[in-house]
């Protein structure tokens, strides 16, 4: 007995050991913990009818002109609402604009559960998409707040996972609610419990810990121009090349559902099934990926996901070229899609890596802006080269694939030969005023 009581004390202490390393492997600080149950819990409330919300509309007498508009409007205050995201956070700090973020959200779902009305629901979308779309810039600021710089991959791909598991879970119970209660009644319970949700994590947003930074006075802050003007020459590299992909992916975005059914002849199911691929395998790639970037240099897992963008679109051709083998090929497609996020940690990581640390909210929401602005063309692009075919349509998006990997190659191979030579310089400087100081200290001993 005396033995086992002098055994057991170790246990505990090997505990907390296995628990700091786990804490440790995945960036588990404190505030990054906090993020993350937030992130869970709202968006499994949101993706309990957001999903819904055309059939919603539909349901209500809302024209396709209004659905469209609803989709159009998402994408569009995406991109207007992540540069004062960023401003506020940087002026706010993280535990006050997330709050203050949640509380919008929550008086858009309050708005649309009232108010039975399609109008309501265009009118609340300015409310409801506060979270998603304010927060953007103020997780990643989070991130470069609370992990020292090569953590900042992990930090981003436990986000991306976390952001995930609502898309894969909260959809069926939403689709439970509206199959026994219809679509008006089963969309209002949900918007119920997202409600009650996202105003118990307010209780764990209190919890956030803002970390000790210095602020720009209100004279120095920034605007958006001056944001941009500030973006060192690999930020710029970077947002060109990302534009040039993001349109490789909008262009076809819409069509792909409609080619997988029209084209290939997949039933709604397989495409669920195809959908599921996706996000499984996306899932599955971020952490492991985030880890190896953040250990061995993340612009080589940029490279590799650029080139399954441009992949993706081309996997669809060759499976509609071989119809006995149609569906297969689709699966190995969204596979590809699924491995865009191979280094899309790494590419956040690098954007906040690139930021000034004062102003790294709103510079983050001035590449947004910049960057979902100008793609939120593509949706035309893509329909003017639908209508040309589906050939047509997915070849163009490959274009623009081809095109922003190449820039991108060549603009990593420059900076490495700019970063080269400037540590040639600093050699060369070192060396040169060691030997100065030898010179002098050898002129100081002869004279003494």
């Amino acid at each position: 007995m005396l033995v086992r009581a002098m055994e057991t004390p170790p246990a505990p202490s090997a505990n907390r050991t296995r628990s700091n390393r786990f804490a440790e492997f995945f960036a588990l600080k404190r505030n990054i913990v906090i993020l993350l149950i937030t992130i869970f819990v709202i968006g499994f409330g949101e993706e309990l009818w957001m999903r819904f919300v055309p059939k919603y509309l539909q349901t209500l007498g809302a024209s396709v002109f209004v659905i469209g508009l609803y989709d159009g409007l998402c994408t569009l205050l995406g991109a207007i609402y992540a540069y004062p995201g960023g401003v506020i956070v940087d002026k706010w700090g993280h535990r006050r604009a997330f709050i203050t973020f949640n509380l919008v959200s929550i008086a858009g779902y309050l708005l649309v559960l009232l108010i039975p009305h399609w109008a309501a629901v265009i009118a609340g979308m300015f409310l409801f998409l506060s979270w998603t779309c304010f927060s953007l810039p103020a997780t990643f600021s989070l991130v470069g707040a609370a992990l020292s710089a090569n953590r900042y991959s992990m930090g981003v791909g436990v986000q991306m996972v976390i952001k995930r598991l609502p898309i894969m879970i909260a959809p069926v119970f939403g689709g439970i609610l509206i199959d026994r209660l219809g679509i008006v009644p089963g969309v209002r319970v949900a918007l119920i419990c997202s409600i009650l949700l996202s105003a118990a994590t307010l209780l764990v947003q209190r919890k956030f810990e803002d970390e000790a930074t210095h602020a720009a006075a209100p004279a120095d802050r920034w605007s958006f121009w001056q944001s941009l003007r500030a973006m060192n020459s690999p930020t710029r590299s970077l947002l060109l090349c990302d534009i040039l992909i993001r349109f490789c992916e909008r262009i076809p975005f819409a069509w792909v559902v409609i080619f997988a059914m029209d084209y290939i002849g997949a039933t709604g199911k397989q495409v669920g099934i195809l959908t599921s691929v996706e996000v499984i395998v996306a899932s599955f790639c971020i952490i492991p990926t985030s880890y190896l970037a953040d250990k061995y240099g993340r612009e080589r897992f940029v490279v590799t996901t650029f080139a399954m963008f441009t992949l993706f679109p081309i996997s669809l051709l060759i499976a509609r070229a071989f119809p006995l083998h149609s569906f297969t090929l689709l699966v190995v497609a969204f596979i590809i899609r699924g491995l865009k996020e191979f280094g899309d940690t790494s590419r956040k990581a690098l954007i906040i890596s690139y930021c000034d640390p004062n102003r790294r909210g709103q510079m983050i929401g001035a590449y947004y802006l910049m960057r979902d602005l100008i793609v939120s063309t593509g949706a035309f692009i893509g329909a003017y080269l639908w209508k040309a075919g589906a050939a047509m349509n997915f070849l163009g998006a490959a274009a623009f694939g081809v095109i922003g990997t190449f820039i991108y190659l060549k603009s990593v191979e420059q900076n490495r030969r700019s970063d080269l030579e400037n540590l040639k310089q600093e050699l060369s400087s070192m060396s040169m005023s060691r030997f100065r100081s030898t010179n002098d200290h050898d002129r100081g001993s002869r004279r003494s």
